[in-house]
């Protein structure tokens, strides 16, 4: 260890110095998780106070006192002593407050603070991404309007195909992201609160608390509930709540993730053709031998952390399926690890996606010469059918154009030359009545259909109202760390 640097010398998650936001890292932190705790004790005090049990204000109130003064030593050498965390807090917030020692955690087991603080910090999380979910959305919003009507080749099994527009491609990303923000926001308003349930889920010690008094008991569960700012909570449980429900805030972060991926894969796919290209600053250097090369290297790692995000989601399945009867223990540490990674992973994929989508780069005059390259072939039909219309007979004019547009393919694909197809037909007389349109027959923007009206149409109907939804949030331009 001589001469090194200790601050360097343990493990540091990439998400705490690379990819994540200072936000989604504090939902996530000590900090935030045992304040939540002790905010806990407070609520459970303060509805136990109201429905008779005697707690006084003076003990509520020099538990509010030390909410945020945690000693996070005294905390780490109780549990190494006694093996529970949730003891190992209960005893240092007890010295802290040696009035309301005796009302801390009162008739509660480890899970009213350990699973409610998780339901909190699940949906703390999810109000952190909606937002940028949704700044994700309007900068793709307006790159799709801004190029709704430049004609591009589509492609299919990554084929030359009909053409479509810049724009339009950008609405099917869209409306993938319009698919997320409505299973995000779902799984968000589904989230219900664990409440005051007791040791295996039947309240049997607060029962016994109120001297039998069930309506006391059910009163207790929904004032607890209120306080923390749910709505609703589980009407029953086992120990913890049922472990499905991170297999719903797991799956819908990891479709998100299969959004993002295809989103950058198909701008990595575009950027390899010089048709599209991420953001590229001045001094950055996309590859240390090849000085000329802009590698998409933000597409690139967003892919790479959307595809961890994406196989997240099986730990969640296999934890709820091996919870054996009112709860075991071997979730913990998985869930400790797997939870968090995937809101950090969602978080780094929105916001290097927004960072993406606010220096998206067009270049419509690579895009023109690969169009030129294909559409005389989809042109054919469009040759066809203006010399019949000229009194041409069809079979005999497919057949000349079949026979040219063989000779201009060997062209391409033999000889690495240009697509000449019109050319041969110019220098054909058996076109010569159709001469004067063909440049009006070659018209990229005869091509595309509908493609900028469905541009128009896709934001007016679908997106926008949508983002009405966050018109009042403020999200500033992203720029990544590193």
């Amino acid at each position: 260890m001589s001469g090194q640097n200790s601050d360097y010398c343990d493990y540091r998650s990439p998400f705490a110095t690379r990819y994540a936001s200072k936000e989604m890292r504090f939902n996530f932190s000590d900090q935030k998780k045992f304040t939540t705790w002790r905010k806990l004790w407070i609520y459970l005090a303060k509805a136990e106070m109201s429905l008779g049990l005697s707690i006084s204000q003076d003990q509520i109130s020099e538990m509010e006192q030390h909410v945020n003064d945690i000693d996070f030593d005294a905390a780490a050498k109780e549990e190494k002593a006694t093996r529970h965390d949730v003891m190992a807090h209960v005893h240092v917030f007890s010295s802290q407050c040696p009035k309301a020692a005796p009302i801390v955690h009162l008739g509660a087991t480890s899970c009213y603070v350990g699973d409610n603080t998780d339901l909190i910090v699940l949906r703390d999380g999810f109000d952190i991404l909606l937002p940028k979910l949704a700044a994700v959305i309007q900068r793709l919003a307006k790159f799709a309007d801004d190029n709704r009507s430049i004609p591009a080749l589509g492609y299919t099994h990554l084929q030359p195909a009909q053409l479509t527009t810049v724009g339009k491609r950008a609405t099917l990303w869209l409306q993938d992201l319009l698919m997320d923000e409505r299973a995000i926001r779902r799984a968000r308003g589904d989230l219900k609160f664990r409440g005051v349930k007791g040791t295996t889920g039947t309240q049997a010690s607060f029962l016994q608390l109120f001297n039998g008094d069930s309506q006391k008991v059910k009163k207790l569960d929904e004032l607890v509930t209120n306080m923390a700012g749910f709505e609703k909570k589980y009407s029953v449980t086992g120990q913890t709540y049922s472990r499905k429900v991170d297999i719903e805030c797991l799956n819908v972060l990891a479709s998100l993730g299969a959004t993002a991926h295809k989103i950058c894969s198909d701008i990595r796919l575009l950027a390899s053709m010089k048709e599209i290209e991420e953001p590229f600053e001045s001094t950055q250097i996309g590859s240390s031998a090849m000085p000329y090369k802009r590698n998409p290297m933000r597409s690139e790692r967003c892919c790479s952390i959307a595809r961890f995000l994406m196989n997240l989601n099986s730990n969640g399945l296999q934890t709820a399926g091996n919870q054996w009867m009112e709860r075991t223990l071997d979730d913990s540490a998985n869930r400790r690890l797997t939870l968090p990674l995937a809101y950090l992973s969602a978080d780094n994929v929105l916001m290097t996606l927004q960072n993406i989508a606010e220096g998206l780069i067009v270049y419509p005059k690579v895009i023109e010469r690969r169009m030129a390259q294909e559409l005389p072939f989809m042109a054919a039909e469009n040759f066809i059918m203006a010399m019949v219309k000229a009194g041409g007979d069809r079979q005999e004019c497919h057949e000349k154009i079949r026979v040219l547009a063989q000779q201009a393919g060997a062209q391409v694909k033999q000889y690495g030359k240009d697509n000449d197809l019109v050319e041969r037909i110019r220098n054909d007389q058996y076109f010569q009545p159709i001469l004067g349109q063909l440049d009006s027959l070659l018209d990229p923007s005869t091509f595309v259909g509908r493609a900028p009206e469905q541009v128009s149409e896709f934001l007016e109907e679908e997106v926008y109202p949508v983002l009405k939804n966050y018109e009042n949030v403020k999200v500033a331009p992203v720029e990544l760390n590193i």
